[in-house]
């Protein structure tokens, strides 16, 4: 019975990556097309979003714990990033007044 409830996870988190890959090609376009910074960054954000949750999915179809370490380290990256592109942008806008 275990057996077969890990066989049905496993399958249900390789379809849900298989599932990410869609609006990770969208968000790729609107990174590489963005008109603005503002749409860039906000697709890095969501590109780290997808990172974390593939990382997590693939630990639980591995069944090994790394990845999940990899996750933390992506959305630490990730929300560090964000912080920085926001100060950033913030300083350009003080700089136009």
């Amino acid at each position: 019975m275990i057996e077969q409830l890990d066989s049905v996870v496993t399958l249900a988190a390789l379809v849900l990556i298989a599932i990410l890959m869609i609006p990770l090609a969208m968000t790729v376009f609107r990174m590489v097309v963005g008109p603005g910074y503002a749409d860039r960054f906000i697709a890095l954000d969501m590109l780290t979003a997808i990172a974390v949750a593939t990382a997590g999915l693939t630990a639980v179809a591995t069944t090994r714990r790394e990845f999940l370490d990899i996750a933390f380290g992506v959305a630490l990256i990730g929300f560090l990033a964000t912080c920085a592109l926001a100060a950033l942008l913030e300083r350009r806008k003080g700089d136009k007044q």
